[in-house]
């Protein structure tokens, strides 16, 4: 399948001489590169309307705070409770460049929303990031009565790198006793630091996340020395056995298209729920893009939908 046309003119842009590639430069200008992709070329009035939205401050490791955002939809009663974590290969990204992820989940999901602001690398490596998301899950769960106020309906959801953390939080849950998780959402999750996919090298360049931007990542996450195949890295090696179902979703055009599919289809191996979609003419990042894909916004929605059928109540019937 041809790329989708209606993404031909964003990818002419980034990949125009005057746009800087994602992973270029010292942090720092990387993120506010980043940002201007995000936050300020976005028009206002494509974000999808929510109840409210609350900015907090989550307690991390030692009493680090977090800067977090809460999203609240409009359906009444107890409702679920999703803990998002952003993607920007570890790096970069923050609450504000993934505010449009927090609103459509939040409205199409019917759910509360807790975007968690987690610590960056280089200035935080592994294990920070992965230290703050399992916080932030049991922030979220002890204060669940007054977020989505049901406490059977807990649910992790990321993209890119923030899918690795989703991924990761729900490993660590089980094995930790809980905080019992209802569903995990992965978006183009990267799930193996270990591994060498077929994808990296046909999705290379062109297609705005690139195979140099994850080597410029992996540098500033992943400290030397560090086994690549530590689950905690790469959840694709960890017992898979006994996780919350899942909705994991790749594009096509994505250098992580292969090890994202590999962490679905390894989840269904090992006897889990697992809802895939592949989204072959997408590219990575689709999720912030139904401004200017329509292709992109079809699968935001249904996306959340499978996401909602697995966050619907206990006794619910099939819809």
């Amino acid at each position: 399948m041809p790329i989708d046309e209606s993404l031909v003119p964003l990818l002419a842009l980034i990949n125009s001489p005057q746009v800087p590639k994602l992973g270029t430069g010292e942090p720092v200008q990387a993120r506010a590169n980043f940002r201007g992709l995000t936050v300020d070329l976005r028009d206002p009035s494509t974000l999808p309307a929510v109840a409210a939205v609350e900015d907090v401050t989550i307690d991390g490791p030692g009493s680090t705070p977090l800067p977090g955002r809460i999203y609240r939809p409009e359906a009444g009663g107890p409702v679920p409770t999703i803990v998002f974590f952003h993607g920007g290969g570890f790096v970069l990204g923050d609450v504000e460049t993934h505010d449009d992820h927090g609103r459509w989940l939040c409205r199409e999901v019917g759910a509360v929303v807790v975007s968690v602001g987690y610590r960056l690398a280089p200035e935080s490596p592994f294990p920070g990031p992965v230290d703050d998301a399992l916080v932030a899950v049991r922030w979220a769960a002890a204060r669940i009565s007054d977020l989505g106020g049901d406490p059977d309906r807990l649910a992790v959801a990321g993209d890119s790198a923030g899918g690795n953390l989703a991924a990761v939080v729900a490993q660590d849950c089980r094995d930790a006793g809980g905080p019992a998780l209802a569903a995990q959402l992965l978006l183009y999750p990267a799930t193996d630091f270990a591994g060498d996919y077929p994808s990296m090298a046909e999705n290379a360049d062109g297609y705005f996340l690139t195979e140099s931007d994850m080597i410029w990542f992996t540098t500033h996450y992943v400290p030397s020395g560090a086994d690549p195949g530590d689950p905690r890295l790469s959840p694709l090696r960890g017992r898979l056995e006994g996780l919350p179902p899942a909705v994991v979703a790749t594009a096509g055009f994505d250098p992580l298209r292969d090890a994202g599919d590999a962490y679905a289809s390894a989840l269904g191996d090992a006897g889990v729920r697992t809802i895939t979609h592949r989204f072959d003419g997408l590219i990575h990042g689709f999720f912030g893009l139904g401004p200017v894909s329509p292709a992109s916004e079809e699968a935001v929605r249904t996306v959340c939908a499978s996401l909602k059928q697995l966050l619907r109540p206990a006794g619910s019937a099939d819809r």
